[in-house]
């Protein structure tokens, strides 16, 4: 099994890409699961379309030990296997702590055992690396971390933290840099910045996402690209990313 976690930026386009490459993988017959760290619980909002799914951590708070994983999981019309962890209400307790909580309740449910999936992929919110959040690239959690990013200013800063904080936990047994996305914003030396912040790292940018209305269109739709538009030139794109990082993660697997 691979598990991967995505970071970035706060509004940098991650859960759009999360579920667009989760939409791909599914399409080439692997089970895959999406597993939102957020506690907007909105990562997986482009693959279940319509459909509502409560957050774990509100299943556990409304019927405790009584909660049962087919309440938690859905399963999308693209095959794509849909988890959103959740968080305590606004103002209320640690969102951090909320995460550690609620992938422990999947563990303890047996979420892997009943499901299988072949690859998970970890949606975690914005930029932040402490606590909670680092959660999902501990041991026995995601192997490969990708960092998404534009070139803005902000942007590269946040992804930058990110890689630092990766190259601090190497030490603990924690998942390893991947490589970075370029999500294009169109700025100034964009490809230059991301590609030097990448050697930086002693990584490469391992995927370019244009900027496209077609990703506009196809979220007001309720859908991702891939299922609104499978023939376009973005749906290309993300084809082209999820094979690269397949293509990684099975390399670091061997």
């Amino acid at each position: 099994m691979i598990q991967i976690a995505f970071y970035g930026k706060g509004g940098i386009g991650k859960s759009t890409t999360v579920s667009n490459v989760a939409a791909v993988l599914s399409s080439k017959g692997l089970c895959v699961m999406q597993i939102g760290c957020d506690p907007k619980a909105d990562s997986t909002m482009l693959l279940r379309g319509e459909k509502e799914l409560a957050s774990v951590l509100d299943l556990t708070r409304e019927k405790g030990g009584q909660a049962v994983l087919s309440d938690m999981v859905y399963e999308a019309d693209c095959g794509v296997f849909c988890v959103e962890a959740g968080g305590p209400p606004p103002g209320l307790g640690c969102a951090g702590r909320g995460i550690i909580a609620a992938l422990e309740t999947l563990k303890e449910k047996g979420a892997l055992k009943q499901y299988r999936p072949d690859i998970i992929l970890y949606d975690v919110l914005g930029d932040v690396v402490c606590g909670g959040f680092s959660m999902p690239m501990r041991k026995g959690y995601a192997d490969q971390v990708f960092i998404l990013t534009s070139g803005e200013n902000m942007a590269i800063h946040a992804a930058a933290n990110i890689a630092m904080a990766i190259e601090n936990f190497k030490g603990r047994g924690y998942a390893a840099l991947g490589g970075f996305i370029l999500n294009e914003r169109n700025v100034k030396n964009e490809h230059e910045k991301v590609r030097e912040l990448a050697e930086d790292f002693e990584s490469e940018v391992i995927g370019i996402l244009p900027r496209s209305e077609q990703v506009t269109d196809a979220e007001e739709m309720k859908k991702t690209v891939i299922e609104a538009f499978p023939d376009s030139r973005m749906a290309g794109c993300y084809e082209t990313l999820a094979e690269k990082i397949l293509a990684i993660c099975r390399k670091e697997g061997e």
